[in-house]
């Protein structure tokens, strides 16, 4: 009887390491994403901060490939308002999505620690 045991044992062990693992894993590229996404919205905050100090009439000029459009400076400052809205919008997504695989993990962790013990009663 101790050989279903511990091959049970065994493979439930074996999921949660592959589960651990793939975990491990998306909880490292949300941190990548979201140190990108703040930087995203460093980036437009400052670019944001700079065009308000210019004057109205100022020209500024819009990056697209390898050209440059004349932009108003209203919808440069929309875009890039928009810009930190969508990025913050994804950081919550991101830090929501991180929780809930944190708590996967220990839910898992959580039912291989009650089957050892029920296996120990028995």
């Amino acid at each position: 009887m101790a050989a279903p045991v511990d091959l049970e044992l065994k493979k439930a062990f074996t999921e949660l390491q592959v589960k651990m693992i793939d975990t491990q894993q998306k909880v490292k590229l949300a941190d990548l994403q979201i140190d990108q996404l703040t930087r995203v919205q460093k980036h437009a905050k400052l670019t944001h901060a700079e065009i308000t100090t210019l004057p109205d009439n100022t020209r500024l000029y819009e990056g697209v490939g390898r050209m440059f459009i004349l932009q108003s400076k209203e919808e440069i400052n929309n875009q890039l308002m928009d810009k930190q809205k969508t990025a913050d919008e994804k950081i919550k997504e991101l830090e929501q999505k991180k929780v809930y695989l944190e708590r996967s993990v220990k839910e898992a962790e959580d039912n291989i620690r009650e089957m050892l013990l029920s296996r120990r009663a028995q």
